[in-house]
């Protein structure tokens, strides 16, 4: 299958990321990979991490954003005068090299008050970071805030990792996944133009003498809003701005165990909903898949983004398309009722036969009625 390649190991599919960004005949500056939640994807980029340490005799070539970053940081909640209340920095981590002379402050706040309206004070003897808000002091700050911060400290890093500075001269590349957690739509699309922007600027460096010297990037995400964002802007050409030699990417596994696969999505981005309903045909082939109840709730949301691209608010428009006025019905009261429910993914409960029977029916009327080209990604 053109475009498609299986590997057998996180190690092996790091091997392939390295080489696309390594290749001296074909150079790749930037790499875009979409990839649902519990793939793998911050297990990846630890491993696209640890292979630079094997490679340079245990110093880190990858400057990274991911799940653990945000571990870094850790609440002191005053319990016991509930009042003065800081974020405390992980000092031991190699992350913070150099912050003490980066001169953060002013860059950290220029990101952040693009997204927010809270402010903050960085005590770096202390290793600590306090947040006030019109006049309340040492507020607790709420998790989403708190990620947004983490993500502009981390932008402000990336900027000085540009400027040439000493702490960060042996980082070769940038490894980002899923920047921001618990984003509403429209901040979403503002970072992911912030980032993309940033990235633009990793694939152009030059150093003092004007020779290129760029600093190369992976970007992953399950976010497809964010994902698509930074598509477009990486994608289209900028006025005044060389173009940016880049790969998109599907990360898929298939069978829930170590082995991937990495599709090519060429010149549009893999759109979340396709890839979706190509998941829940796999789940439902009668003799290889294995359906869930969860996986009505994935049908259904799937519905309600069709519903959505047309303009509606409701599933019962993609119910309309289906002819047999009985099914349409039978339709309509399994997905209300089957649908809800706390379905645990990590605890999943097997669908009985007839609502096995039951599903299959409505996945594969709806894909003929809309005329879905659902991609063979299994």
């Amino acid at each position: 299958m053109s475009g498609v390649r299986k590997y057998k190991s996180l190690r092996t599919l790091v091997t392939r990321l390295r080489d696309d960004l390594s290749n001296p005949t074909k150079p790749t500056s930037l790499l875009l990979v979409y990839a649902y939640n519990r793939t793998g994807k911050t297990r990846l980029s630890m491993e696209f991490k640890d292979a630079g340490k094997r490679k340079n005799g245990g110093r880190s070539d990858t400057l990274y954003f991911n799940a653990y970053t945000e571990d870094l940081f850790i609440w002191e909640n005053d319990l016991e005068g509930d009042a003065a209340r800081h974020l405390r920095l992980n000092s031991d981590s190699n992350f913070f090299n150099g912050l003490k002379d980066l001169a953060l402050d002013k860059t950290i706040a220029g990101y952040l008050s693009r997204y927010a309206d809270f402010e903050f004070d960085i005590d770096y003897e202390e290793w600590k970071v306090s947040f006030r808000k019109g006049d309340a002091e040492d507020i607790k700050i709420s998790r989403g805030e708190q990620n947004i911060f983490v993500w502009c400290l981390f932008m402000a890093i990336c900027e000085r990792l540009l400027d040439g500075h000493t702490s960060y001269q042996s980082r070769s590349f940038l490894y980002i996944d899923d920047p921001i957690s618990s984003l509403d739509d429209n901040n979403a699309v503002s970072v992911a133009c912030d980032l993309a922007a940033l990235l633009r600027r990793a694939a152009s460096r030059k150093d003092s003498n004007g020779a290129a010297a760029p600093i190369k990037v992976i970007f992953s995400s399950h976010h497809s809003l964010f994902f698509n964002v930074m598509c477009n802007e990486i994608g289209r050409a900028k006025e005044d701005q060389p173009k940016v030699a880049h790969k998109r990417y599907f990360l898929h596994r298939p069978n829930g165990d170590d082995s991937y696969i990495l599709r090519t999505t060429e010149d549009t981005p893999f759109f979340h909903h396709v890839a979706t309903l190509a998941e829940l045909q796999r789940a439902s082939d009668p003799t290889e898949g294995k359906l869930y109840t969860f996986h009505f709730n994935a049908l259904r949301s799937i519905m309600e983004k069709t519903a959505s691209f047309f303009g509606l608010a409701v599933i019962s428009f993609c119910l309309k398309a289906i002819n047999n006025e009985e099914d349409r019905a039978l339709y309509n009261r399994a997905l209300n009722l089957l649908s809800h429910g706390e379905y645990a993914i990590h605890e999943p409960t097997e669908m009985g036969e007839d609502n096995k029977d039951l599903f299959r029916r409505i996945l594969r009327d709806f894909v003929h009625e809309f005329e879905f080209n659902v991609p063979d990604i299994v």
